[in-house]
């Protein structure tokens, strides 16, 4: 058994890959992630892409990294600082430099440290030293000429055989963690079971790094993390588009309905489209669609037609789909709309992640138009929030805006599958044929919905379209019917809160500063604030995800406080819209509008100033 030079026992470690877009430092954070959730530690991912396609080499623009946060204990975010960097290049320093925990290790490729390099980073010499990181436990590992060596006799060409550089890095980490190779290798058996050569170079070049890391004893003090202490269960790690499609998948079996999702493909929802594509297994019907106006309306079309429907997309495709949304909240079909947020405005950052899309969703609409929003508050959420907005838009006949944002799209952790027997149930309010004439817009005296009624179904023969119509489906321009039916559509919508949890308080319910926030904001907000108790101070927190309706109790929530704070991804968005709804409180603000999610350090101290002012 190999005698490590020194060994640090930890609670959690911070590891984060960087380097060009083609040095694969995705695939490379991913497959440790997989690792370590196979280990048993907890997890949680920040893959952080440009925003160009095809940015300058080399440059700060075109650095592409991943960051993984594993623990023995709960982990709520990727992380505020890296324990661990891999550096492919000088401009993955530049890019990382002010994210690096103090003592962290730098592992970095010494082969690309080169004049021309550096100077294209926007060093004048030595990185390390022009950001202040020579402290740091710098490792340098001349890893192009090692994977070069390592391969000098393989039949590959030589563009090839670079490609296996993340390979090489990743055996390092492996090392550096006490890893086992095997699910790496097992991975890449079956990516390359058709290129035995490209099979054979990788897990070559993987066990190379591992071992060289292991020759030179330089990567010290290395880490141990122990398996984390979670409920028993089968689980796998999963990203929130994934868990998006999956909670839809999970409502259409529950409700005995067919699934159909119309989208146009955009960053980052794309992969909700992808991975519905892959479950005709599960009678899932994909359409891409020509644009986003054909997305909603095949949506809307499946609907009419008695299917569970879903359309996804990002901000700018929100907006393409407004009209397109007004005919759904008319008609008063069952909808789910998924806005995957990103950074905007226009085309904006596609790659960053924002929460400035709450008013487009809230009133994106002319004319009197509500319609239910929800926002999941982490990856894994994003299957449940998912599942429950089907169950909304079904059960009360309505649309319903899922807001969920390029973080938790493309972050993930790891998920315990449920049973389909814990999920609650879908009643679909089908119509049924009476002796009595068929009313298309009667309503249930509670939840105010209509009955569904399709093509096909005998003697529920009906209109319906964008025009004012009456309860029995003929076009109506009377002043006061289109009052009535603009009021109780929005009590429809109102309706819903019936089904709404209430708040939960993390924390104290009464105390000196509440921390509110909504969707992706979960896990920075609980941290920031579960620290800050462990510190002594009264604070408490509480996360929306629910946003129309609010909770029953959000006004008894903010009662026991005696200063409320929101923060959120936007300029205000959020406090605004309860500067609205609750008028009587005073709502501070604190914002951050970088393409980049919170940190928890951020989020302390901005806490700590409010708790001592007086």
């Amino acid at each position: 058994m190999e005698k490590r030079l020194k060994v640090i026992e930890k609670d959690d470690v911070v590891i984060r890959f960087s380097g060009d877009s083609g040095d694969g430092m995705q695939l490379t954070g991913t497959l440790f992630s997989t690792t370590s959730a196979l280990f048993g530690h907890d997890i949680s991912t920040f893959p952080d892409y440009p925003s160009e396609i095809r940015a300058p080499q080399g440059t700060v623009g075109g650095v592409s990294g991943f960051q993984v946060h594993i623990g023995h204990k709960q982990v709520n975010t990727p992380g505020d600082y890296a324990d661990v960097l891999v550096a492919m290049n000088p401009a993955a320093v530049r890019a990382n430099a002010r994210y690096l925990a103090k003592g962290s290790t730098i592992i970095y490729d010494s082969d690309s440290f080169t004049e021309k390099q550096i100077l294209r980073a926007g060093y004048k010499s030595d990185p390390f030293i022009e950001d202040k990181l020579d402290g740091m436990h710098l490792i340098a590992a001349p890893i192009t000429t090692l994977v070069k060596e390592a391969l000098k006799n393989s039949e590959l060409d030589p563009k090839s055989i670079l490609r296996t550089k993340n390979m090489f890095a990743l055996g390092m980490v492996y090392w550096l963690f006490d890893s086992k190779l095997k699910y790496t290798e097992d991975f890449i058996e079956d990516k390359f079971g058709k290129k035995p050569l490209m099979a054979e170079a990788n897990s070559k070049v993987l066990r190379a790094g591992y071992y060289y890391a292991e020759t030179i004893q330089a990567i010290a003090p290395s880490y141990r993390v122990s398996p984390a202490n979670i409920e028993k269960g089968i689980y796998r790690n999963i990203n929130g588009n994934q868990a998006t499609a999956w909670g839809l998948l999970a409502a259409a079996e529950k409700a005995g309905l067919k699934l159909f999702i119309g989208s146009y493909p955009i960053t980052p929802a794309t992969g909700i489209l992808e991975e519905m594509a892959l479950r005709k297994d599960l009678g899932a019907k994909s359409l891409q669609a020509e644009d986003e106006i054909a997305g909603i309306c095949s949506a809307i079309g499946a609907s009419f037609a008695g299917s569970l429907a879903v359309t996804s997309t990002s901000g700018p495709g929100f907006a393409l789909k407004s009209e397109a949304l007004n005919l759904a909240v008319m008609t008063e079909l069952p909808l789910v709309v998924i806005n995957v947020q990103r950074g905007g405005p226009s085309t904006g950052l596609p790659t960053k992640t924002e929460q400035a899309d709450l008013w487009q969703a809230l009133y994106g609409r002319n004319g009197e138009s509500p319609v239910v929003v929800m926002a999941a508050g982490t990856p894994s959420d994003c299957f449940y929030y998912a599942f429950k907005a089907a169950k909304i838009a079904v059960e009360y006949m309505t649309p319903v805006v899922l807001l969920t944002d390029s973080y938790l799209a493309n972050g993930s952790e790891p998920w315990r599958i449920p049973s389909m027997s814990d999920m609650p149930s879908i009643k679909v309010p089908w119509a049924e044929k009476t002796d009595t004439a068929y009313l298309p817009y009667d309503r249930d005296p509670v939840k105010h919905s209509r009955k569904w009624a399709v093509p096909g179904m005998e003697g529920l023969e009906h209109r319906v379209g964008g025009l004012e119509k009456t309860v029995r489906g003929s076009v109506s321009y009377t002043p006061e019917n289109h009052e009535y039916m603009v009021k109780i559509r929005d009590a429809k919508v109102e309706a819903v809160a019936a089904d709404v949890p209430d708040l939960k308080v993390i924390g104290s319910k009464t105390g000196d500063l509440l921390v509110i926030g909504w969707g992706s904001s979960h896990g920075h907000v609980v941290t920031a604030v579960t620290e800050l108790q462990e510190e002594g101070y009264n604070v408490s927190a509480v996360n929306f995800n629910y946003i129309r309706p609010l909770p029953n109790n959000t006004a008894q929530v903010f009662e026991g406080f005696k200063k409320l704070v929101v923060c959120e991804l936007n300029l205000g968005q959020f406090a605004n819209y309860l500067r609205i709804k609750h008028q009587k409180y005073t709502y501070h603000q604190y914002n951050k509008v970088q393409g980049l999610p919170f940190t928890v350090r951020e989020i302390k101290d901005y806490c700590i100033i409010m708790l001592e002012e007086k």
